[in-house]
């Protein structure tokens, strides 16, 4: 998965959603103490500076280079560059050492991950009682009766060119596994539902097809998904180039704490 991300990583910084304000107080209110948080897969911060108004530090991580010069700066936010290479001992050690963390977020990333030896990290590093790991994500964007059938049309086409990690996505994460014992917010099998409104203009709305990895992936291949005529069709659906759209990306997510 490192570097998947590296080519569209100017995308990311307006073209994704952002997550509900209210989202990061509803976990916020989960922990007891609110000293140390790790956004994990931070891309360009978004998660880890929204995070970073309820806890006292966040180290936001990522393996992509790339995204981390793009995160946007916040006086509570440490970025660091994790590879691959970084040993388990290695990275707890970093991030605060054993039974330090108060919450661990993962936005719209955790299926990329080697999930055995990630949750064994959030084991360690979670303070117990009291630490909890919030993963989530989105897959669905609801427009408007004419536009939603063109966009499952196109996302069909897209299908080919994903990576297999991406099912957990258009799952809804139902079948992610997530070893971890319920606080009443989505646990594994059992996601919570969540609808991420936001204001969308249509050249927001290409960006964000333009960052898919899968649009990259059939690009690298001479394969345009987002011809000419595609991004006509879709135009005209959404009402016009100039048109800011209310719309509704579908999220979900899954909130535990460690089994003692």
């Amino acid at each position: 998965m490192a570097g998947l991300f590296d080519k569209q990583a100017d995308f990311y910084l307006d073209a994704r959603p952002t997550y509900p304000t209210h989202w990061y107080s509803m976990l916020a209110a989960l922990t007891p103490h609110h000293s140390l948080a790790w956004d994990v897969g931070t891309g360009n911060g978004q998660a880890a500076i929204a995070v970073a108004e309820h806890y006292e530090q966040v180290i936001g991580t990522d393996v992509s280079e790339a995204q981390l010069k793009l995160a946007l700066p916040h006086p509570h936010v440490q970025y660091l560059h994790t590879p691959l290479s970084i040993t388990d001992d290695e990275l707890v050690a970093l991030i605060g050492g054993e039974n330090s963390v108060d919450l661990v977020t993962v936005a719209q990333a955790v299926h990329w991950f080697d999930l055995p030896k990630f949750y064994s990290l959030v084991t360690h590093l979670l303070r117990k009682p009291g630490g909890v790991i919030a993963v989530w994500g989105y897959n669905d964007i609801v427009v408007s009766p004419i536009f939603d059938p063109i966009m499952k049309r196109f996302h069909d086409t897209t299908l080919p060119y994903w990576n297999p990690n991406i099912q957990h996505i258009f799952d809804a994460y139902k079948a992610l596994p997530f070893p971890f014992e319920s606080v009443g917010l989505g646990c594994e099998g059992k996601p919570q539902l969540l609808d991420m409104p936001k204001e969308l203009t249509f050249e927001g709305f290409l960006r964000m097809l333009m960052s898919w990895s899968a649009v990259i992936t059939a690009k690298d291949q001479g394969i345009d998904l987002l011809s000419e005529s595609v991004v006509k069709e879709f135009e005209n659906a959404w009402g016009g180039p100039k048109l800011i759209r209310s719309v509704i990306y579908k999220g979900f997510m899954l909130v535990g704490k460690v089994k003692l």
